[in-house]
C-alpha cells in the first residue's frame, strides 16, 4: 500500500481550510444539540460531543457562539443532546440549518419530548441525554459547554449516524461485525 503524507507547517499557525480538511478525518458521532423552552427552541448538529466523567456523571459539547442555540443555553441554564441514530440523517440535515428552517420550524417532522430541565429531547434518538450547565468556557468562535447529566432515555437500536470526510456514514455493529467477518482472515490462517 502505497501512502502520501502531506506535510502542514505550523510555524505561523495552519489555516483554518487545512485544520478543517484535518478534522473530516476524524469520525464523530452525530448529534443534535437542543436549547430553550416552549416555542423559544433551537437546536443544531453537532459532532463534538465526549463524556467528561462518570462520576458524576458530565459531558462536553462545543458550540459556535454565534449559533442561535448558544444564547439559550446561556439563558435557561439547560441542553439535550440527541445521539442520532442511522436512519435520522433527515434530522440531522434540518438541524444544520441548510434547507433555512429556524427555531422551532427545525423541530417539525420528529416526535420530541421533555424531561427534568424541560429541553426537547428526541423520542427515537440512539441515547436522549438531558443537561444542566456546569461551566462554559468561551475561546475564539466557540464556547465548551460542560453539562451535569440530569436524565438519559436509552434506545434498544444499535445503528448510529456518523460523520467522516464530509458525509453521514451509518454505523451498526451487528452488520458490520458481519462484514467484517466475510472479508477478515480466518483465525486459522492466523495461527500458521
Amino acid at each position: 500500500m502505497n501512502s502520501t503524507i502531506r506535510s502542514i507547517s505550523v510555524d505561523r499557525g495552519a489555516s483554518s481550510g487545512d485544520f478543517r480538511n484535518a478534522m473530516r478525518r476524524l469520525t464523530g458521532g452525530v448529534s443534535i444539540v437542543t436549547a430553550g423552552r416552549g416555542k423559544d427552541v433551537s437546536g443544531m448538529t453537532v459532532t463534538s460531543v465526549t463524556s467528561l466523567s462518570t462520576e458524576p456523571p458530565a459531558l462536553i459539547v462545543s458550540v459556535n457562539r454565534a449559533a442561535s442555540s448558544f444564547p439559550l443555553i446561556r439563558r435557561y441554564g439547560f441542553f439535550g443532546v440527541n445521539i442520532l441514530n442511522a436512519d435520522q440523517l433527515d434530522i440531522a440535515e434540518r438541524f444544520t440549518g441548510k434547507d433555512g428552517a429556524t427555531g422551532a420550524g427545525r423541530f417539525a417532522g420528529a416526535e420530541w419530548y421533555n424531561r427534568a430541565s424541560g429541553v426537547p429531547l428526541l423520542a427515537d434518538a440512539l441515547a436522549a441525554i438531558d443537561c444542566e450547565v456546569d461551566e462554559i468556557v468561551e475561546r475564539h468562535s466557540h464556547a465548551i459547554v460542560i453539562g451535569r447529566v440530569l436524565d438519559i432515555q436509552l434506545s434498544p437500536r444499535s445503528a448510529a449516524l456518523a460523520y467522516w470526510q464530509g458525509q453521514y456514514l451509518a454505523i451498526d455493529r451487528d452488520e458490520d461485525a458481519i462484514r467484517l467477518a466475510d472479508v477478515s482472515v480466518p483465525a486459522r490462517q492466523l495461527r500458521r
